[in-house]
């Protein structure tokens, strides 16, 4: 899968996701920290990875369905690590057994939401 991770994930995210066999790349890492959510959609729409980040619900702003899916992580205020690593194996276990293309995932403690937008949006 090929993911891009927002600049809330860094190095340890990363390499949770390559270490399952992705292709994972950072914010940081491309120099785009601090552009615009837009932007940051652009480019992951442009080279069809899915987004993982903290926000960007908003299917009417963000659609999926236009970038290779986009995975929020919902977690209480200032969360731990281990709780960031726990939700981001949670998200893979659940993405080996079904695809997040085009699709919006909300992963959190006690559950997984996925949304998929009608076939006509897409």
């Amino acid at each position: 899968m090929r993911l891009k991770l927002d600049e809330n994930f860094g190095a340890r995210t990363r390499s949770i996701l390559q270490d399952a066999g992705h292709d994972a790349q950072t914010v940081r890492d491309e120099s785009l920290e601090g552009v615009s959510d837009h932007r940051l959609y652009e480019v992951c729409c442009s080279e069809q990875r899915c987004l993982i980040t903290l926000d960007f619900a908003d299917v009417t702003r963000f659609p999926p369905a236009k970038a290779g899916g986009i995975v929020v992580i919902r977690v209480p205020r200032n969360p731990s690590l281990s709780l960031l690593a726990e939700l981001v194996h949670s998200f893979l276990r659940l993405a080996g057994k079904m695809s997040v293309e085009k699709k919006l995932w909300i992963v959190e403690v006690d559950r997984v939401r996925v949304h998929q937008t009608d076939a006509e949006e897409q």
